[in-house]
């Protein structure tokens, strides 16, 4: 009995207590409102209403009324850069960075975005002074991740590289894909500056990073090229195959010339003839189209290109076909002038209109398909006429397939 009647005092006190609790939050919440201007609201209306213009003069505002709102301002450090007043997020950053009052984790976070500031604006010195003084702490993986953009964009290949091992041991994450191309880039470097020893070297450590790098042979093929051993390149550049045979059209032509100095062209063409019947025709057509036009003549590379366009008809086999006819039209007259001054006067006329309307035709294919083909990037869609290991639009590092599309839009 005494059980249950102190049950009954105690359940509602607790409700009351409750109740109180819930009373005090209420109006705490309602004093922090009151509190911010009204232009705070107004900022965060423009901003979901996308009227970034509206939102930043609102926050400015809120920002003079109140200089202690740090996040405000870290908000409209962003606001700005987004926009690419970098001159007006840099000061707002520097503002918050030498600050006296601010605590650390605050301050290393202006410190970051200070250095974001000045890489947008290009002022890659300031930019890497200030993100260096990140090293550790929570904004370390953060400010290497972005001092590993700034040094591809510098082109300090092995200070990438430094950035990128130190990135893959924070972040317990592979970067072998980039730093077996920082390798090649340091390695086409060496060459640039004749010293094949040190592009060797440097190949050879792209392969032992990432064996399905396939930059490194194709270049370990030129090093073998240049210093006169065909047989070595064609045994780098042949190689491929074995990596990734989508990527033999990128050496097509030199193998071509490889064998031409070996005086085994006939064996080029074989190659380039068995490359026309797979999937990797449309990429291989125009180093075939050539080798036979310049090895068996004009006539030898339309029959080749009418072959192409029965088993895979394209505008560019059409074009090149076309070609082919032309050069045949020029060269005949050229062969038989006597003939056709004797017996065939007649016919000249004609055959001179047949020749002006190949000639037109290949013309306006060559026209159409000049700027046809192109390499598309798998990250974020930029198309190109060549082809790039690492992205014009995107910066990211093998997104380029070595397969071109052939579209008309």
């Amino acid at each position: 009995m005494m059980f249950e009647t102190w049950w009954l005092l105690v359940l509602p006190l607790v409700f009351g207590l409750g109740w109180m609790a819930a009373r005090f939050d209420v109006r705490q919440m309602i004093s922090e409102q009151g509190a911010l201007p009204r232009s705070y609201f107004k900022g965060l209306n423009f901003l979901l209403n996308e009227q970034p213009d509206k939102a930043i003069d609102a926050f400015v505002e809120v920002a003079r009324l109140d200089p202690e709102t740090t996040e405000l301002h870290f908000a409209l450090g962003a606001l700005f850069r987004r926009r690419g007043e970098t001159e007006r997020a840099i000061r707002v950053h520097q503002n918050l960075a030498t600050r006296p009052d601010l605590p650390e984790p605050e301050r290393e976070h202006a410190l970051f975005e200070l250095g974001e500031d000045y890489l947008r604006a290009g002022l890659l010195d300031r930019a890497e002074e200030s993100l260096r003084r990140l090293m550790s702490g929570p904004y370390a993986a953060s400010a290497k991740r972005v001092l590993l953009e700034l040094y591809e964009v510098e082109k300090e290949w092995q200070k990438a590289i430094d950035a990128a091992r130190e990135l893959q041991t924070l972040e317990q994450k592979s970067y072998s894909l980039q730093i077996a191309q920082f390798c090649c880039e340091l390695a086409q470097d060496a060459l640039q500056r004749k010293r094949p020893e040190d592009a060797v070297k440097w190949l050879n450590q792209a392969v032992a990073e990432n064996p399905a790098n396939v930059r490194a042979p194709i270049l370990l093929g030129d090093v073998a090229a240049a210093a006169g051993d065909a047989r070595g390149a064609l045994g780098h550049w042949l190689g491929i195959e074995r990596q990734d045979a989508s990527f033999l059209p990128l050496v097509a032509e030199r193998v071509v010339k490889a064998y031409a100095a070996l005086d085994e062209q006939g064996v080029a063409l074989e190659w380039l003839r068995g490359l026309l019947k797979g999937k990797l025709a449309p990429e291989v057509l125009d180093t075939a189209y050539k080798a036979e036009l310049e090895v068996n003549g004009p006539e030898a590379a339309a029959r080749l290109m009418r072959e192409q366009l029965r088993r895979q008809p394209t505008l560019l086999a059409l074009t090149k076909y076309f070609e082919a006819q032309a050069a045949v039209a020029v060269a005949a007259p050229a062969a038989q002038t006597a003939e056709v001054d004797a017996a065939a006067g007649q016919d000249e006329g004609a055959e001179d209109d047949e020749a002006k309307e190949t000639t037109a035709i290949r013309d306006l294919l060559q026209l159409r398909t000049r700027n046809l083909a192109r390499y598309t990037c798998r990250e974020c869609g930029f198309r190109a006429r060549l082809f790039y290991w690492q992205c014009p639009g995107c910066n990211r590092w093998e997104t380029y397939a070595p397969r071109r599309s052939e579209t008309l839009g």
